[in-house]
């Protein structure tokens, strides 16, 4: 770790969660870095569940690995716990989630950032932000030190005044025990950036030996677990996790307390995330039904607490002690850490450009939930972003983007700027329009080489990349030229009920895969049809985004959401592009008005 070599840098990040950890690593693959952090012995800390993954999520998780990036491997070196999630379904919604040793993270990143040559590390609080009237930046600390930086990443997390939440009583804090960042903000609000206030939470973290195993339902990790980097690690599937529920007593207890609640009592002004909603909000919002499911996860092999994910609270201490205490398995419960809930300043997305550099701040980037989403994996996609803007900034080099078409990175940085949130964002396949042809299998073959070229990835892995392939497709011929009773493997193969082991067993032979890549054959083999549609869509969209809305009568157009139609009739777009970047426009919505323009060509030739 340094201290004062230098004062200037060709990148300095701010924070060392995540986004910070990706910023600081993509960056110092071609640039002199520096990373500003309060405490080294926080960095890549897991605050909330410790696992990387999931529906949406894993999906960005292999795109970083892909681009060279930190969090994959992290994840698969301390994994104790992995499961394919949406197994039974088609390749474009199967997520890996990875449930992670939360200290053993930790100590990974710190080993990773600490000990690099090109990172030196900086302790102190960023209390200011000073141009040097040359395009670079001074970062300004609170004891008065100046650092120079020609590229400034802001990676603050949940901290920006930042305040928890114990029930009606507050403290200034990012997360628990650790100081908020109190000035950052102002430098932002000085330079004309809209600041909202959101809001987040964590369960209460319980004592393992209090809890009767038993009882619960026990989630067994795959037998045969997956990776991020393709290697899982050692102990991927040492432990199981486990399912609880909520009760009736458990919601009779938090309506007759919501008082107590700070969100309810209008304490809190921060919005909350929708998709991940605190106990007590599950409640009052579905209050037709009489359980909520909790899974129960561990925090490490040898760990002493267990975390209730689905049960994240604002409720004060002893309402917290008697709430557990009403879940199956939790009876005799002994909370280690209480619940809380956190508030703080997130910058308004729209502000930035598509390298998450501010729009008001040139050569200042943002990255992570001061961007106001929510997930390590979201955080972690754009700090990874911003790193290497940053660099390529400082170098005087082109900036480059990820399209949303090939990358669900490339549909967050689209949504996040363009449509803006008004809650936590986070990132689900359902927000991918062309998610059968932006699979995690392929992650690898759609942006390796583009990592190559941005100087991300050397020639070994970028080869192992191509070499993998190349067996697929030397793979794909075989099965298309042998046949047993008639048909060739292939046409075997796209049968529904057929896998790839069933083909073999006719006596079909595929010589030399792995596993990833038999995979990767079968998704190729048996989804060919779709993906060739969907390939054909994608080309006819790009051609039809320039098409004129002029004159369009959005009350007489069929299949548009309601919420479209007003949207659309209110903004008056010009273009279809236009109208595809406006909240609330689904895709669904863009596909009616596709026809609808159809049919009106159709009608005026004839």
């Amino acid at each position: 770790m340094t201290s004062g070599r230098r004062d200037s840098w060709n990148v300095l990040v701010i924070g060392g969660g995540h986004a910070g950890l990706e910023a600081a690593w993509a960056a110092a693959k071609s640039a002199r870095v520096a990373l500003l952090i309060g405490n080294p012995a926080t960095v890549g800390r897991m605050p909330c569940n410790p696992a990387v993954g999931g529906p949406g999520k894993s999906q960005l998780v292999f795109e970083i690995q892909a681009l060279g990036g930190l969090m994959g491997r992290l994840a698969d070196d301390t994994a104790i716990h992995t499961r394919v999630l949406n197994a039974s379904k088609g390749p474009a919604v199967q997520s890996l989630r990875v449930q992670n040793e939360r200290d053993a993270y930790a100590q990974r990143a710190q080993d990773v950032i600490l000990g690099h040559s090109e990172i030196d590390i900086l302790r102190g609080e960023a209390a200011d932000l000073e141009s040097d009237g040359r395009g670079g930046w001074w970062v300004i600390t609170t004891d008065g030190r100046r650092f120079h930086a020609r590229s400034v990443v802001i990676a603050a997390g949940t901290f920006m005044r930042a305040v928890t939440w114990y029930g009606r009583q507050s403290r200034p804090e990012g997360r628990q025990g650790e100081p908020p960042a109190r000035f950052l903000s102002a430098p932002l609000a000085r330079a004309g950036h809209t600041l909202k206030r959101y809001k987040t939470g964590t369960p209460p973290r319980v004592r393992a030996d209090s809890v009767r195993f038993s009882d619960l339902l026990e989630i067994p990790a795959d037998p045969h677990p997956r990776g991020f980097t393709g290697r899982p690690g050692p102990r991927a599937s040492e432990s199981p996790t486990w399912q609880t529920h909520t009760t009736p007593t458990t919601h009779a207890l938090i309506q007759a307390n919501l008082h107590e609640s700070p969100m309810y009592a209008g304490d809190i002004e921060g919005l909350g995330p929708r998709y991940c909603p605190s106990i007590e909000d599950k409640v009052v919002r579905f209050a037709h039904h009489d359980r909520h499911l909790l899974f129960v996860e561990p925090d490490g092999i040898q760990t002493s607490e267990v975390y209730l994910q689905g049960f994240s609270s604002s409720l004060p201490p002893h309402l917290q002690d008697g709430l557990v205490r009403t879940l199956p398995g939790f009876e005799q419960a002994v909370i280690q850490r209480y619940a809380y809930a956190v508030e703080y300043d997130v910058v308004e997305s729209t502000e930035l450009t598509l390298n998450m550099e501010s729009r008001r701040l040139p050569g200042v980037f943002t990255a992570g939930q001061i961007n106001g989403t929510s997930g390590y994996e979201e955080a972690a996609a754009q700090g990874l972003v911003a790193g290497v803007a940053a660099a390529r900034r400082a170098e005087g080099l082109e900036e480059v983007t990820f399209p949303r078409e090939s990358s669900y990175l490339g549909v967050l940085l689209d949504e996040l700027v363009f449509k803006g949130s008004q809650e936590p964002y986070r990132m689900m396949t359902s927000r991918v329009e062309h998610r059968l042809l932006v699979r995690q299998d392929n992650a690898d073959e759609r942006l390796t080489p583009y990592a190559v070229q941005l100087g991300l990835v050397g020639e070994q892995q970028a080869a192992a990349v191509t070499a993998k392939y190349a067996r697929v497709a030397a793979a794909t011929r075989q099965l298309e030229t042998q046949r047993a009773q008639g048909q060739t493997g292939d046409a075997w193969l796209r049968r529904p009920e057929f896998s790839l082991e069933d083909v073999e067993a006719l006596g079909i032979q595929v010589d030399g895969l792995t596993a990833e890549e038999r995979e990767a054959l079968q998704i190729r083999v048996k989804y060919a049809g779709y993906i060739e549609r969907t390939e054909r869509q994608l080309r006819a969209e790009a051609h039809a985004q320039g098409l004129s809305l002029e004159g369009v009568d959005y009350s007489r157009v069929a299949a548009l959401s309601n919420e479209a139609r007003e949207t659309l009739a209110r903004l008056q777009p010009q273009t279809v592009a236009q109208a595809g970047r406006i909240s609330g426009v689904r895709h669904a919505d863009i596909s009616a008005l596709l026809v609808h323009l159809k049919e009106q060509r159709v009608s005026r030739e004839t």
